[in-house]
C-alpha cells in the first residue's frame, strides 16, 4: 500500500510474542508491549505471563491516528510485579517504523523482529487494517505515570542492571544499586511501592554476591524477606516473591553450607510449586535442575535427623518429588532411614511400617539394570528384618531373605557394596536360625561374614562393623552348638574391634555389649569368675554411654541379669539374684525396644523368678500380660492376633502358670484376675471393638457417639486388612489401622475421666468377675505345670480354692488321648453295649477332679442340691468333658439326685438382656420334628436345600434371635477362625460369625459336629463355633464336642426342646435361660435311647 500525508485511523492488534528472553537473566512477572500514542502518552498492552517456551500471548489492540506521529514506536517490556508497576520495567526490544510499513501486510497478521537478546531475536505478532473513526480505543491501556522521579529512577536502574549483566562491568552494578537504593529511601515501609523497591535492589545486590562482586548476603536475604513479608497469600507477587527469597538461601548454602537455608528453600518451594500453573516460565525454571531439583540434591547431602522436625522435613522434600522425578527414589530412602532411626529411639511401630512403604515405592522405582537397586533391596530388607524382630511376623523374614540374596546376586566379587550385602544377609540368616533353628542358615551365615571380613582388611572403614558381626554370627552358632573354640574366636574378634573404635565411637557401647554377652556364655562353660567379672563391667560401661532411652540399653540390662544369674547359680549369693530381678525388669519395660523381644524377657523372668521362689513371680506375670495385651492390639486382624498369640510358646500356660503363683501365694482374687485376663486376651481384644455403651451414652452422648463411630471405623480397617494380600497395602491398611487406634485409645482415655467409668474396657477386676456368678457359682480350674487346682467363685465374698492334689497337668493329657480313643472306639459299638472304657475315665474324673469341688460346695459354701454352677476349664482342663464327670454308683445313700449334683454347663462373660422376636428353623433331617416343637405362636423361618447358603445364614442369624443349625460342622484345630457350618455354596466360618454384632439374639442350638471344642495352640482362649455365636451376641449356646450321629440326636432335641417350651402351654414365655435345665434334663430322659458318648456331646455355653 503506498504512502499518503492524509491522516488515518488504524487499528492495531497486538497478538503474541515469543523468544521474549530477558537481557538481565532475572525471571518477569510478565511481559508488556508499549506503542506511542502521541508525543506524551504510550499505550500499554496488558502485562502477559511468559510461558516456559518464552512466550506471551496478549490479544489487545488499540485504534491510532497516523497523523499523532510520523513514526510507530514499539518496545517489549519485562515487567517484574503484576498489578501496580514501579515504572516501565526492563527493555527487552525497541524499534520504530513508518505506518506504510505496518500496513503493507494487509490483513494478515505479521512477526516484527527486535534485536538479538543472547543470540535470539524476540518478535512480536500484530495485525493492522485502516479503520473510518479514531476514537474506539477498544483495549487502551494509557500510561499514567505517578512520581516520576521515582519511576524514572527504577528504570534506570533496570538498564544498568541488564548492563552488568550482559558485560558483568561492576560499575554498572554499582550504579543499579544506588538507582535502586535511591527509589528505595523514598518508599518508605507505608508506601505501597515500598516491596517492589525492596526486590529490585535485592535482585541486583544477589547477582553481584552471586559473581563474587558483593559480600553482604545476609542483607541481601532480609530485603527479600521484608519483600515476601508484604506479598502475603493471594498478592499477586506471592509467587515470584517466594522464588526470589529461595534463590537468595540457595545461594547462601551453596557457599556457606547453611543447612538452615537449604531447609528453608525446601519449605519455601514446596509452598510455591503449587502457586505456578504449569507451562509459565517461573515453573519451568522453579521446578527445573537449578531450582527446586538443585535444592531437593542438596537436601540429599543433609546429615539424618529422626527429630519430628527432621522427619517433617524430609516429607516436604518428599512431596517436591512427584512420581517420575529422578531423585524420588533417593528421598524415599533418605525418609526411610530417619522414620526408622525414630522407631529404634521411640519404638512406634508406625514408623517402621511407613518406612516400608516408602522402600518399597523405592525398589519399585528401580528396576533391573538400575545402578543402585542393590542399595535399595539391602534397605527395603533390613527394615522388615527390624520388624521381624518386633513383631514377629515369619513372612517379614522369609522376604527380608529373598531381598538380600538378590542384591547380593547384584553384588558379584569386586563390587563395591559386595561386603556389606554379604553382612546383611548373614543378618538376615541368623534371625531366621534362632526362630527356626536350622543349622544349615547359621552355618551360611558364617560363610558369609567371613568373606564379609577378608574383603574389609585392615585399616578399612567397615572392619570394626565386620569384626562385630562374624563374632556374633559365632557366638550365636555356639549358644546352639556349645563349641568352645567359636566362643573363643568370637571374644578375639571383639576385642580386635574395641581396639578399632574410641570412646566417642557410636559402635563402641554395642562392641562393649557383644564382648560382654560372649564372656558370660562362656562363664557358664568354663565357670571361670574374671569372665563374668569383666561382663559384668562391660555392661556397666555400656550403660554409661547410652542415653536413657537409647534401645541398645535393652540388650545391657538383657547381659547384665544373664550375669548376675550366671553367677548367682554358682555363688547363691542373693544379692545377685535381687540385680538380675532388676535388670528383668528393666529389660522388659524399657520402651524403645520391640514387644516380642520384651515379652520374652517378661516370660523368661517369670521362670527365674518361680525358680528361684522370688517375690517378684506376680509382676512378671502381670508384666507379661500387659505386653502381650499390647503386642496383640498392633494386629489389626482377628487371625493376625490369633497367629501372633500362638507365636510365642511357651506364653501359652501363662494364664495358669499366674494364677498358680497367686494361688501359691495366698492371693486367690489375682489369681482370679490373672486367669481370665490371660485366657480371653484374643476375645477381649475383638470385644473391644463392640462393647455396648448405652450406660456411657446417658452419661455423655457425644463422647459415646464418638466412640462407638471410632470403634466402628476400627473395626472396619481389621476386617479390610484380613483381605489385603498385596504386602504394600497391607502395610498402608496397618499403618491406618494404627493410627484409628490410637484414636480410639485416646477417647478411652477421656472415658475413663469420667465418673464411675474408671475401669472402661480395662481388664475386669474380680469384683467385676463375680457379677457372673449373681446366678450361681463359678468355677474355675486351673492346669499347671506347678500345680493343678480349681478356684470356686461364689455370688458373694471370697474367692475359694480347691487343691488337686491327685491330678497333674502330664495326667490331664494322657486322660484326654485316653478319652479320644474311648470315644472313637465307642462310635463302632452296638448302642446297648456298656461303654466301660468311658465310664472308667468319667468316674476318675469324677473322683479326681469334680468330686472334692464338689464336697466344697456342699460343705463350705452350703450349696443346695440341684443348684446351677458354671465351669471355666483352662488349658489342659479344656480338652476333659467335665461336664458328664459321674461316680456311676449304685449305693444306697446316693440317689440319683445327687449324682447330678454337678456342673453341665461352661460359661464365658456373656452380655445380659432380652430380645423379642421370631424363631429362625434351619434343619435338615430334624426339621419336621423341631417344627412340630416350636410353639405355633412362634413366627419362624425356615432355610433348607437351596436356600442354605452362607448369605442367607448371615442375613436370617441378624434377623432372628432364636436359631436351630443342623448341619455338618468342621471344626479346624490349627487354624480355629476357619471352623465352619456347611452350607450349600460355601462355609460359613467362625470369623463371618464373629464378624457379626446381634445383640438381639437369645438361643442357639448347633446340632452339628464339632462346634464346641477348642483351640490346640491358645487353649486358654475358647475359640470354637459355640463361643463365636456366644460373641456375636447369643447369649445361650448349646454346642457339641464331637461327631454327633444323626440317627440319635432327634432324640436329644425332641426332649430338650420338650422340656424348653414345656411350659408355655400355661401362659410362659420363651426363656433362653431355661436353655441348661432343658439340656440336663434332656440327656437323663433319652439315656436309654441314645448311647453314653452321643449324650456326653452336647454341652451348654452361656446363661
Amino acid at each position: 500500500m503506498s504512502g499518503s500525508s492524509e491522516s488515518r485511523c488504524i487499528r492495531l492488534e497486538v497478538i503474541s510474542g515469543k523468544n521474549l528472553q530477558i537481557p538481565s537473566w532475572r525471571i518477569p512477572a510478565g511481559i508488556y508491549v508499549s506503542i506511542n500514542v502521541d508525543s506524551r502518552r504510550r499505550w500499554k498492552s496488558a502485562i502477559g505471563v511468559l510461558s516456559s517456551d518464552e512466550s506471551v500471548v496478549w490479544g489487545n489492540s488499540v485504534t491510532l491516528s497516523s497523523h499523532s506521529l510520523p513514526v510507530l514506536s514499539v518496545e517489549i517490556r519485562a515487567s517484574f510485579e503484576l498489578g501496580r508497576t514501579l515504572g516501565g520495567g526492563e527493555v527487552i526490544g525497541e524499534l520504530q517504523m513508518l505506518w506504510d510499513e505496518l500496513l503493507d501486510h494487509g490483513d494478515e497478521p505479521f512477526d516484527l523482529s527486535f534485536s538479538s537478546v543472547r543470540g535470539v531475536h524476540p518478535s512480536i505478532k500484530l495485525k493492522a487494517a485502516i479503520v473510518h473513526a479514531c476514537d474506539n480505543q477498544d483495549d487502551a491501556l494509557f500510561d499514567s505515570l505517578i512520581d516520576c522521579e521515582i519511576a524514572r529512577d527504577t528504570d534506570a536502574g533496570h538498564t544498568q542492571f541488564a548492563a552488568y549483566m550482559t558485560s558483568e562491568n561492576v560499575s554498572h552494578l554499582i550504579n543499579a544499586v544506588e538507582h535502586f537504593q535511591l527509589v528505595l529511601d523514598q518508599c518508605p515501609v507505608s508506601h505501597p511501592d515500598h516491596a517492589t523497591a525492596l526486590t529490585n535492589l535485592a535482585c541486583a545486590r544477589l547477582e553481584g554476591y552471586i559473581l563474587n562482586d558483593l559480600e553482604d548476603i545476609d542483607a541481601t536475604t532480609f530485603l527479600f524477606r521484608d519483600a515476601l513479608a508484604l506479598r502475603p497469600q493471594r498478592h499477586p507477587n506471592h509467587p515470584l516473591s517466594l522464588y526470589n527469597l529461595t534463590r537468595a538461601l540457595t545461594w547462601r548454602h551453596n557457599k556457606e553450607s547453611t543447612a538452615g537455608d537449604i531447609r528453608e528453600a525446601a519449605q519455601l518451594y514446596h509452598e510455591l510449586l503449587p502457586l505456578c500453573p504449569e507451562g509459565t516460565y517461573l515453573y519451568s525454571i522453579a521446578a527445573g535442575e537449578n531450582g527446586v531439583d538443585h535444592v531437593i540434591g542438596s537436601c540429599n547431602q543433609l546429615p539424618k535427623d529422626a527429630s519430628d522436625e527432621g522427619i517433617h522435613f524430609r516429607r516436604v522434600v518428599l512431596d517436591l518429588c512427584p512420581l517420575g522425578h529422578q531423585l524420588r527414589p533417593s528421598i524415599l530412602n533418605k525418609l526411610s532411614s530417619a522414620l526408622r532411626s525414630r522407631f529404634t529411639q521411640r519404638g512406634h511401630i508406625d514408623d517402621l511400617d511407613e518406612g516400608i512403604l516408602f522402600r518399597r515405592e523405592a525398589v519399585s522405582l528401580c528396576p533391573e539394570g538400575h545402578a543402585d537397586r542393590n542399595t535399595y533391596l539391602n534397605n527395603l530388607a533390613f527394615s522388615l528384618v527390624s520388624r521381624f524382630r518386633y513383631q514377629g511376623k515369619p513372612n517379614d523374614l522369609d522376604e527380608a531373605i529373598s531381598l538380600h540374596e538378590e542384591a547380593l546376586r547384584l553384588c558379584p566379587v569386586g563390587h563395591k557394596s559386595r561386603d556389606y550385602s554379604l553382612n546383611t544377609l548373614g543378618g538376615a540368616l541368623i534371625a531366621r536360625f534362632n526362630k527356626r533353628g536350622d543349622i544349615d542358615d547359621i552355618t551360611q551365615a558364617i560363610s558369609l561374614r567371613r568373606e564379609a571380613l577378608m574383603l574389609t582388611p585392615p585399616g578399612h572403614p567397615h572392619r570394626h562393623t565386620t569384626l562385630n558381626n562374624l563374632a556374633l554370627t559365632l557366638q550365636t552358632r555356639c549358644n546352639k552348638s556349645h563349641v568352645r573354640e567359636d566362643l573363643d574366636e568370637a571374644i578375639d574378634l571383639y576385642r580386635e574391634s574395641l581396639r578399632l573404635n574410641g570412646l566417642d565411637h557410636p559402635g563402641y557401647p554395642a562392641t562393649l555389649l557383644g564382648l560382654s554377652s560372649v564372656l558370660c556364655s562362656r562363664f557358664k562353660q568354663t565357670q571361670k569368675n574374671e569372665d563374668v567379672e569383666e561382663a559384668i563391667v562391660l555392661c556397666q560401661q555400656s550403660l554409661v554411654a547410652l542415653s536413657s532411652l537409647h534401645p541398645g540399653r535393652y540388650f545391657s540390662y538383657v547381659w547384665l541379669k544373664e550375669a548376675y544369674l550366671s553367677r548367682h547359680e554358682i555363688r547363691h549369693d542373693p544379692a545377685d539374684l535381687l540385680l538380675a530381678i532388676e535388670n528383668f525388669r528393666l529389660a522388659s519395660r524399657h520402651p524403645t525396644q520391640g514387644l516380642p523381644q520384651r515379652i520374652a524377657t517378661a516370660y523368661k523372668w517369670t521362670i527365674a523368678a518361680e525358680q528361684h521362689g522370688h517375690v517378684s513371680a506376680l509382676e512378671a506375670y502381670s508384666t507379661c500380660f500387659e505386653l502381650l495385651d499390647g503386642h496383640l492390639a498392633t494386629r489389626s486382624s482377628t487371625i493376625s492376633r490369633r497367629e501372633a498369640a500362638a507365636a510365642f510358646d511357651g506364653v501359652r500356660s501363662l494364664p495358669v502358670d499366674a494364677a498358680s503363683c497367686a494361688i501359691y501365694h495366698d492371693n486367690l482374687r489375682q489369681a482370679v484376675e490373672l486367669t481370665e485376663q490371660g485366657r480371653g486376651q484374643q476375645w477381649s481384644l475383638a470385644s473391644r471393638l463392640r462393647t455396648p455403651v448405652e450406660d456411657l451414652e446417658s452419661a455423655n452422648p457425644t463422647l459415646a457417639r464418638d466412640f462407638s463411630e471410632l470403634s466402628k471405623r476400627v473395626s472396619n480397617s481389621a476386617q479390610s486388612s484380613a483381605t489385603i494380600t498385596d504386602r504394600a497395602a497391607a502395610d498402608r491398611e496397618a499403618i491406618e489401622y494404627r493410627r484409628l487406634t490410637t484414636q480410639w485409645e485416646a477417647a478411652v482415655a477421656e472415658i475413663r475421666d469420667l465418673p464411675a467409668f474408671s475401669r472402661f474396657l480395662l481388664p475386669p477386676s474380680y469384683e467385676d468377675l463375680q457379677a457372673a456368678a449373681r446366678q450361681g457359682p463359678v468355677i474355675m480350674l486351673i492346669a499347671s505345670e506347678y500345680s493343678c487346682s480349681a478356684i470356686i467363685v461364689p455370688t458373694s465374698g471370697d474367692p475359694h480354692h480347691v487343691p488337686l492334689p491327685s491330678i497333674t497337668l502330664a495326667d490331664l493329657k494322657i486322660l484326654k488321648d485316653r478319652f479320644t480313643r474311648a470315644i472313637r472306639d465307642s462310635s463302632r459299638m452296638n448302642p446297648r453295649e456298656s461303654r466301660t472304657d468311658l465310664i472308667v475315665l468319667l468316674r476318675i474324673i469324677w473322683d479326681q477332679i469334680m468330686l472334692p469341688i464338689v464336697d466344697v460346695l456342699e460343705h463350705v459354701l452350703k450349696l443346695q442340691r440341684r443348684s446351677r454352677i458354671w465351669l471355666c476349664p483352662t488349658a489342659a482342663f479344656t480338652s476333659i468333658p467335665l461336664h458328664a464327670a459321674h461316680p456311676f454308683q449304685t449305693k444306697p445313700d446316693l440317689d440319683e439326685e445327687s449324682a447330678y449334683l454337678r456342673p453341665l454347663w461352661r460359661s464365658d462373660r456373656v452380655n445380659q438382656g432380652a430380645g423379642k422376636g421370631k424363631a429362625l428353623l434351619a434343619v435338615d433331617s430334624e426339621l419336621e420334628l423341631v417344627h412340630k416343637l416350636v410353639p405355633a405362636t412362634a413366627n419362624r423361618t425356615t432355610i433348607s436345600s437351596d436356600e442354605a447358603t452362607r448369605a442367607g445364614a448371615l442375613s436370617a442369624l441378624q434377623q432372628n434371635t432364636w436359631v436351630h443349625l443342623a448341619c455338618h460342622g468342621k471344626q479346624d484345630p490349627k487354624q480355629p477362625y476357619d471352623s465352619h457350618f456347611v452350607m450349600r455354596d460355601e462355609h460359613l466360618t467362625l470369623l463371618d460369625i464373629m464378624e457379626r454384632h446381634i445383640p438381639q439374639a437369645e438361643f442357639a442350638f448347633l446340632s452339628a459336629c464339632h462346634t464346641a471344642v477348642g483351640d490346640e495352640k491358645t487353649p486358654d482362649e475358647v475359640i470354637h463355633l459355640a463361643a463365636g455365636l456366644q460373641f456375636s451376641g447369643f447369649k445361650s449356646v448349646v454346642g457339641t464336642l464331637w461327631e454327633v450321629d444323626d440317627s440319635v440326636a432327634k432324640h436329644v432335641v425332641e426332649a430338650f426342646y420338650g422340656y424348653m417350651f414345656g411350659d408355655l402351654k400355661n401362659g410362659g414365655v420363651m426363656d433362653c435361660t431355661r436353655a441348661a435345665w432343658a439340656l440336663n434334663c434332656a440327656t437323663h430322659a433319652v439315656k436309654t435311647k441314645v448311647p453314653l458318648e452321643q449324650r456326653m456331646v452336647f454341652v451348654h455355653i452361656g446363661v
